[in-house]
Parts: C-alpha cells; structure tokens; sequence
C-alpha cells in the first residue's frame, strides 16, 4: 500500500510518503528541491555515483512513521544538503525547512 500525505510545515505544504513492504515500510518527506528519508536511503550512492544530479536528502535511521522522521536528527546527508547548512545531526523538520529557503 502506497499512502501520499500533506503536511503543513510554517505556511508550506510538503509531501509524506509511506510505502508498505513486506517486513518494512519506506518513508519518506519531499519538498521541490529536496528530501528526507528513512534508513533505506543510500547516501553515499547519491554523493558518489549519482553526484551530477546535485541531489538534495538527508537520511534518517530507526524511524517508522512520518512524524519520527520529521523528529529525528539525520544520520547521514548528501554534499549538496550540507551546502545548505544541513548536517548529520540536523532534525528533520529543521532540514525540510532548509530546503524550502
């Protein structure tokens, strides 16, 4: 089952996503320019092989639901989301709003 939530950040809409797997659930929180995501996310395959899409995300671990990745400080982040000033560390709702500036 794929579910596609709204969720009002400030005065912006962004995009909750969850897919339901066997054994696991993927989730995930987009913005136009940007995006955070569960432990399923391979940071280093976005810097690494995928580099010359500038791809902004930052990743999550031990999360199961939307609101626990937009609670949780990102384990990992890409080099074009630390250009941003996002960093390990950050919580995830302070680098969805990063991405929105």
């Amino acid at each position: 089952m794929v579910r596609v939530e709204p969720i009002q950040i400030g005065d912006v809409t962004v995009i909750g996503v969850e897919v339901k797997l066997p054994k696991t659930t993927l989730i995930a929180v987009t913005t136009d320019r940007g995006y955070i995501m569960c432990g399923a996310l391979d940071v280093g395959l976005l810097n690494d092989r995928l580099k010359d899409r500038q791809i902004i995300a930052g990743r999550a671990v031990g999360v199961k639901t939307l609101t626990e990745l937009l609670e949780a400080p990102l384990e990992s982040v890409t080099y074009e989301a630390e250009a941003l000033g996002i960093h390990p560390g950050t919580i995830g709702r302070d680098a969805i709003l990063k991405m929105l500036g």
